[in-house]
This record gives structure tokens, sequence and C-alpha cells, in this order.
């Protein structure tokens, strides 16, 4: 190895003496690049490490930062706060969790109505085009000499003339009786006309309780969809405080990415002015050029996490997706404050709370029983006679033109009806069997979402100690990366150390920031949902554990390459011994 390295250096010497004046041009605008970058690379480098206090070295090239944002226009500032505020204005969710609250009430009212009296009004019109009736009424008969009237005559031709107008024309009168003085006209036979007014009234005397058990089943109906509200909202938080911590993740593992990428461009840099002086191999240089390649493409993924993670936030609290947004929040706070002013009490008040707090899902549960057995009473009320009280009032003319009230004539009626099941083929059996049976069903699923309840409300105090754990331990361990890699990079600037041990230790510093960072995040978000924990569905925040699994978000997966001969105190990605993955 040492044979070939001498082979390399003497190759290249010969090589340089042929280009010396060009070398010498070539290393003169590098230098001249360097002293234009130093300090903007510096301030960069600074900024990269602020939550870290790791020192920027010293500068010798330029260093390649991110493409900086198109320039827009003044970017839109939120807090956690001013996020929930949005969010619960806009959200689609709780609009349609308002929807069922309002069709859960007007249920209730259709129900609570049905124990006043129904009163409605009718008005209809008839025309008759032809009638079986039509001229039964009619006068028939041949012509005859009217009755003649003569008070000077004697008393026997007076007699005579009643006798004789009796004989040819017999009286006309009503088929029913009375007089010709037009009262055939009112009666319905054959009229062309006919106008009807009603006044209807009901009242339900006794159902067999059938309406007080809908009332009650109603009732509990409008309390779960305002329990349903009330929980739609406390999801709504924790989405919005997790989209919100993502968006703030995202930005501190672009932050990393790019700050280790400008320490491989740094290390690449002087890797090649150190081959280029003929003092170290061809290998080294490939070897710092591969790990300066291989972190881009990290750089370009979190980059890309990163606006995906703004899109969300800017979908959940409707914002355009053009408008530039600034999170205000800092994972690196060694004292993490509330996530939110709002949530500050309800969050102390869980922290200090010693056993299980009423959960909303268990109380809809428990108004799931009483509205199955308002069911089964509901079913049993088929077998009990219902009886109500009933009226009519009616105004009928039939004019033969334009109706006046003098033309109509009154209907009144009152009455009673009582109606009792005798045989139904078994159909009111066969509703009390899957009334009791859909009662059985909820007191299992009463019992079964009180313990989920209690399971979950000790899970989240676990997690929440779990994470607050996490995060308390992150930070004497980047302390302790920080200093690892400011010693690192020291000893391989003065020779002391090798490119393995430097790449290593940028590695590890890289792991540090990216789990304190994601254990900041998951204790805040574990505060949040312990806080809402009461009023959020059972199933939803079961599944919604914010605890890490294994690596966090933001740790690397990349392994720095170990020759075959790597020295027995070097680390490997953590391992001690040189101990391979």
């Amino acid at each position: 190895m040492d044979l070939t390295h001498h082979d390399d250096s003497q190759d290249h010497g010969r090589r340089r003496a042929d280009s010396a004046p060009a070398a010498r041009c070539a290393l003169c605008a590098a230098l001249l690049i360097c002293a234009a970058g130093r300090d903007a690379a510096a301030q960069s480098l600074r900024s990269a490490f602020r939550g870290s206090d790791l020192p920027a070295a010293p500068v010798t090239l330029a260093v390649q930062t991110a493409p900086a944002r198109p320039p827009s226009s003044q970017p839109l500032v939120l807090t956690l706060d001013d996020a929930l505020a949005l969010a619960e204005k806009t959200s689609e969710q709780v609009t349609m969790a308002e929807a069922g609250v309002a069709r859960a009430e007007s249920a209730e009212r259709r129900v609570r109505s049905e124990w006043f009296p129904q009163v409605s009004v009718a008005a209809a019109y008839d025309r008759a085009l032809a009638s079986e009736f039509e001229g039964l009424f009619d006068a028939a008969g041949p012509a005859c000499t009217p009755f003649t009237l003569n008070p000077q005559a004697p008393l026997g031709d007076r007699v005579g003339e009643i006798e004789r107008a009796l004989r040819d024309c017999p009286p006309t009168g009503s088929f029913f009786g009375g007089d010709d003085g037009g009262d055939d006209d009112a009666l319905p036979f054959g009229r062309p006309n006919t106008y009807r007014l009603n006044v209807l009234f009901s009242q339900n005397v006794y159902t067999g309780g059938r309406l007080a058990a809908q009332r009650t089943r109603a009732r509990l109906g409008r309390t779960n969809a305002a329990l349903d509200l009330t929980s739609t909202r406390a999801q709504l938080v924790l989405d919005v405080a997790r989209a919100y911590y993502d968006a703030v993740l995202s930005d501190r593992l672009v932050v990393i990415a790019e700050a280790t990428l400008a320490q491989a461009e740094r290390t690449a840099e002087q890797v090649r002015q150190q081959r280029e002086a003929g003092r170290l191999a061809e290998f080294d240089l490939l070897r710092s050029q591969v790990g300066r390649d291989a972190q881009r493409p990290e750089v370009i993924r979190r980059r890309n996490a990163r606006d995906v993670a703004y899109l969300r936030v800017k979908q959940l609290l409707d914002i355009p997706l053009d408008t530039p947004v600034e999170l205000a929040a800092d994972l690196e706070d060694p004292v993490l404050p509330p996530p939110a002013e709002r949530l500050a009490g309800a969050i102390a008040a869980a922290e200090s709370a010693a056993g299980a707090r009423p959960r909303t899902a268990v109380t809809q549960a428990q108004n799931d029983v009483q509205q199955r057995e308002a069911d089964v009473r509901i079913a049993r009320a088929q077998r009990l006679p219902s009886v109500n009280i009933t009226s009519s009032y009616g105004r009928v003319g039939y004019p033969t033109g334009f109706p006046t009230f003098g033309d109509f004539r009154t209907n009144w009626t009152v009455g009673a009806a009582a109606q009792v099941p005798l045989f139904t083929g078994g159909r009111i059996k066969a509703d009390e069997v899957a009334a009791r049976a859909d009662l059985s069903e909820t007191q299992a699923r009463l019992q079964l979402t009180r313990e989920l309840a209690t399971l979950d409300d000790a899970s989240a105090r676990l997690q929440l100690a779990n994470a607050r754990a996490a995060w308390e331990a992150t930070a004497g361990t980047v302390q302790q990366a920080v200093r690892a890699y400011e010693i690192a990079e020291l000893r391989y600037r003065e020779g002391l150390s090798t490119q393995l041990e430097l790449s290593d230790a940028r590695l590890l510093l890289r792991q540090a920031q990216a789990s304190r960072a994601q254990a900041a995040r998951d204790v805040q978000l574990a505060r949040v949902r312990l806080a809402v924990l009461p009023e959020l569905p059972l199933d939803a925040s079961s599944a919604s554990a914010d605890v890490p699994q294994g690596e966090p978000t933001g740790a690397p997966v990349q392994q720095p390459m170990t020759p075959a001969g790597a020295a027995a105190g070097t680390t490997v990605a953590g391992r001690p011994g040189g101990e391979q993955p």
C-alpha cells in the first residue's frame, strides 16, 4: 500500500512539473474564490448549526449552498394557535359534523311534534263534466193553463178554477219535500260546481309508550351528534398539530442535510487540494467525492418532503398553495414551551391528572345502549292499543257561479278511534328479537369501549413519558456529537486521523441532530394528544400513536465506506470496534 502511494506521488509529480504554470494559475484562481466566499460560507454554516452550537470551521473554498427560494410576497407567519384558529373556520369535517347536529335536532323536533294536536286545513274545487244525476229532478209533462186568481168571481167559480188547475197542472214540489223555491240547487246531486273547505284535527291519546320511547331515542341521538362535533374538533386539533410539527421537523431536517452536504463538500475540496499537493492517494479523493455526491440525493429528498409537508398544512388551513408560509416553532429550544397557548391549561391538567378521565367515546356508547333500550320499548308498544281522537269541520257549497258565503253548508264531526293488532304473522315478534339483539351488541360494545379507553389513556401517558425521556437524552448526545466532530475535523486537518474518522463523526452528528428534532416533535405531539384525548374518537386516537418506532424520521441510513484495513478503534455508524453492520 505504501509503494502504491509512493508511485502515485512520483507520477503525479512528473505530471505537475509539465503543467506547473497552468497549475499555479488554477491555484491562484482558487485562492481568490476562497477569499471572496469565505465569509458567506462561514455564515451559512453558523446558521445551519445554530441549534447544536457547532462552530463553523475555517472555510478554504466557497461552499455550495441550497438554491434560494424565488422572491415572493411577504410570507404568512403562523403559530400553532393561528393554524388552529384558521382550521376551525374552514374545516369541512367540522361543517359536516355541524350538519349532523342540525339533522339530529330536526329529528328530535319531529318526534316531539307527535305529542301535540295535529291541525290542517284543506280546500278543494270540483267541476262536474257529466253526472248520473243529470236531469233527475227536472219537471216533466205537457204544457197546461196555469191557475188564474179572480177575487171578484163567485165562490163556486173560484173553487172550480182551483180544481181545474190541480187537475191540469199538478204541483211539482221538491223530491224530498218542500216547495220549488230553488232549494234543489243546493243539493249535491249532479251539481256542476262543488266547493269544499275543511279543517281537520287529530290528537294521540294513548300509544302504548311508543311516543315516550321515540322521544328518548331522539334526545340521545342529538346528544351523540353534539359529542361527534366535539370529537371532530378535537381530531382536527390533533391533525393540524401533527401536520404543523411535521412541517417544522421537515424544515429542520433540510437544514441538517444541507449542512451535512456543506461539510462533505468542504472535506472533498480539502482532499482535492491535498491530492494535488501529492499528500493523499487517489482513493482518498474518490472516497470524499462519493461521500459528497451521495449526500445530494438526501438533500433533494428532504426538500421534497418539506414541500409535501407544507402542502398538507396549507390544505388543512385552506390556504392557497402558492402562498409562502413560515411556521413560528423551534424544535431546538432547550425548554419546550406548550405547543399552543390555548392548550396550555389542558396540557397542565392532563399531565397532573392521576387516573383515567371521562371519554367522549364512552359517553356515546352509553347513549347507544339507552337508544337500543328505547328501540325495545318501541317494538313492544306495537302489541298495545293506540287511541286517538279526530274532528273535522267543513263548509261545502254547490253554486252555479262564483260562490258567496250564503252558498255554503256546514259539516262538523267528532270521533275517536282505537286500533289493536290481532295477527301480524310474527312481524312484531321479529321486531322485538332484532331490537333485543341490537341491545346486547351495544352493551358488549360499551364494555369494550371502556376497556379500550382505559388502555388508551395509559398508553398516551406512557408515550409522552417515553418521548420526553428520549428528548432529554438527546440533549447530551448532540453536545457530544458536536464536540466529537470538532475534534475529528481538527485531527483530520492536522493530518492526525483518516477521512473515515471524519465521515463517521459527521454521520453521528447528523444522526444526533435528527434524533433531537424528531424527539422534540414527538414530545409536542404527545402533549397535544394527551390534552385532547378525552374528546378524541377512540379508534382514531388509538391508531395515531406518535412515538417513534426504531430510527427517527430524520435518521440517515447511509453507511460510510470502510476499507478492509480499517483500524480496530474506528467506529462505523456508531458501532464500536469497527464492527461491520
